[in-house]
C-alpha cells in the first residue's frame, strides 16, 4: 500500500494497493477518503490492480481552486481513470456519493468502465422511502446557501474533529464496536490531520453535499441516466442504512433487473468497513460469475504483456 499523488490540474491523492490484472478504482462517499477502503483494498489487490482515489476536497486532495461538486468530481474521476489506465476500461467501486459519481461516469464515459460495484449508492429516493428526520434535516441545511456553511462551521467548532469523526461513523453504523479493530482510530486520527492541515475541508463538504442533494432531486433525469449504464453491475445494500434507505436500492433493483442485487440484513452504510469478509466474498462471487466479463478485460491485457 503506497500513498501517491498525480497532477490533474492540481494534486490528486490516491492510495495504491498494488496488484495486477484488471484495474479497479475505489471511490469514497461524502466526508470519506481512501481510508474507507482500508479493510478491503489489499485483499481486492489479490485479483486486481487496486487504487482508492481521494476526490477533490476530501482525503489528501485539496480544493486548490477547484470545485468539489459531484459533477466536477466525476470529471476528475474520468481524468484519473485515463491517467492510471490509459488503454483499458476499469472496474469502478463506489460507496454512497462515490456510487452516484461512479454511475455518472459509467453513463457519460461508458468506454472507460468495464464493470460497476455500487455499495449503498446515493440515489433518488424511492416512493416508499423513509429517511430519519435528523438526517433529512441535516441535508436540508446543507442545501441552503449560507445556512449550510454556517451549520458545518458551528458544528466543527462545537464538537471538534474526534467527536465529528465518531459521529460520522455512527451514522454509517450505529454500533462503533461493529467496526474491526483500528478502523475507528484511523478515522479519528485522520480527522485531526484534516482539521489541522486542511482548512478547505468544510467548504468542500458543503459544496459536495449541496450538489449531491440537487442532483438526486432530479429523479427522472437520474433514473434515465442509470438506465443507460451498459457495464455489468453489482448493487450492494445494507438493510440498516440510515443514509441510503434500503427502499431506494430495492427500487433501483426493479428498474435494473439485469443488475445483480445483494441485500444484507443488519448491515449499515459502509459494509466494506463493517463486515469486510462478507463484502469481499460477495464481490469475489460476482467477479467469478455475472461480473466475469469486467474482470477478464484486465486479465487478458496482463497476459498479453
Amino acid at each position: 500500500m503506497v500513498s501517491r499523488t498525480l497532477d490533474l490540474g492540481g494534486p490528486v491523492h490516491y492510495m495504491d494497493f498494488g496488484g495486477s490484472g484488471p484495474t479497479m478504482v475505489l471511490v469514497h462517499g461524502l466526508g470519506g477518503s481512501h481510508l474507507n477502503w482500508m479493510m478491503v483494498g489489499e485483499r481486492l489487490a489479490r485479483r486486481a490492480r487496486v487504487m482508492a482515489v481521494d476526490l477533490v476536497g476530501f482525503g489528501r486532495t485539496p480544493l486548490a481552486g477547484r470545485s468539489a461538486s459531484v459533477s466536477a468530481n466525476q470529471a476528475l474521476l474520468d481524468r484519473f481513470i485515463q491517467a492510471v489506465s490509459p488503454s483499458e476500461p476499469v472496474i469502478l467501486m463506489g460507496n454512497s456519493m462515490g456510487g452516484a459519481i461512479s454511475v455518472m461516469q459509467a453513463a457519460r464515459q461508458p468506454q472507460r468502465v468495464s464493470g460497476l460495484v455500487l455499495v449503498n449508492p446515493a440515489q433518488p429516493r424511492a416512493d416508499d422511502s423513509r429517511l430519519e428526520r435528523a438526517v433529512l434535516t441535516q441535508f436540508a441545511l446543507y442545501a441552503m446557501p449560507g445556512v449550510g456553511e454556517y451549520f458545518v462551521k458551528r458544528r466543527t467548532a462545537r464538537f471538534g474533529p474526534e467527536k465529528l469523526a465518531r459521529g460520522m461513523l455512527q451514522l454509517c453504523c450505529r454500533d462503533l464496536a461493529r467496526f474491526p479493530d483500528g478502523v475507528v482510530q484511523a478515522h479519528v486520527d485522520f480527522a485531526r490531520e484534516r482539521h489541522e492541515r486542511m482548512p478547505w475541508g468544510n467548504e468542500a463538504f458543503v459544496q459536495a453535499a449541496r450538489s449531491l442533494v440537487f442532483q438526486l432531486m432530479r429523479k427522472k433525469q437520474f433514473r434515465a441516466m442509470e438506465k443507460t449504464v451498459r457495464a455489468p453491475t453489482l448493487l450492494l445494500q445494507g438493510s440498516e442504512d440510515r443514509l441510503v434507505p434500503v427502499a431506494n436500492s430495492r427500487e433501483l433493483a426493479r428498474v435494473r433487473p439485469d443488475w445483480t442485487y445483494v441485500e444484507w440484513a443488519g448491515v449499515g452504510h459502509t459494509p466494506m468497513m463493517e463486515c469486510p469478509d462478507l463484502f469481499l466474498d460477495t464481490v469475489d462471487r460476482w467477479l467469478e460469475g455475472a461480473g466475469r466479463a469486467a474482470a477478464e478485460v484486465g486479465t487478458k491485457v496482463a497476459r498479453a504483456s
